[in-house]
């Protein structure tokens, strides 16, 4: 069962910029821990989703913290290349629980993942560069809900 009160989640958005700053997110995870965080969830998807799970990993060598996936449907990695699906696959395989939030892709099955992971945590960690797209929303989710959040 997750604990929200020691739980942080993630959301950011696929593309990166070529100069993306790690060094931020990795001081962030780490003021997390400090802080008394000890779960982190990931929702999987390309981009920031997928270097916060390695960075998890890294860390998780040293840490006692524990990586849940969370999976907004079975068919998540549908349209990613190779490389990209043996990642996939490789991080849920890693992870320390893997939840899917529904079996099937549905419209809206990606807010449903990232509102469950909003309301399973206390804290939110997040890369948001415009003001439209599922992480726009997410942060706006957390807000509502008074969610702490932090901004790489």
């Amino acid at each position: 069962m997750i604990n929200p009160k020691t739980t942080c989640a993630f959301s950011g958005h696929r593309f990166l910029p070529s100069d993306f700053n790690t060094e931020n997110l990795e001081k962030l995870v780490y003021k997390s821990i400090n802080d008394g965080f000890d779960t982190f969830l990931c929702g999987m998807a390309l981009g920031f989703d997928t270097l916060c799970f390695q960075l998890l990993e890294k860390i998780r060598k040293t840490e006692n913290i524990k990586i849940i996936a969370c999976v907004p449907c079975n068919t998540q990695s549908k349209y990613f290349n190779q490389a990209q699906k043996k990642e996939y696959e490789r991080m849920l395989n890693t992870a320390d629980e893997v939840i899917y939030t529904s079996q099937i892709y549905f419209d809206g099955c990606m807010k449903v993942r990232n509102e469950f992971m909003v309301d399973s945590s206390s804290r939110l960690i997040c890369y948001l560069t415009h003001r439209r797209g599922g992480t726009f929303s997410t942060v706006s989710y957390a807000r509502k809900n008074q969610i702490e959040i932090f901004y790489v």
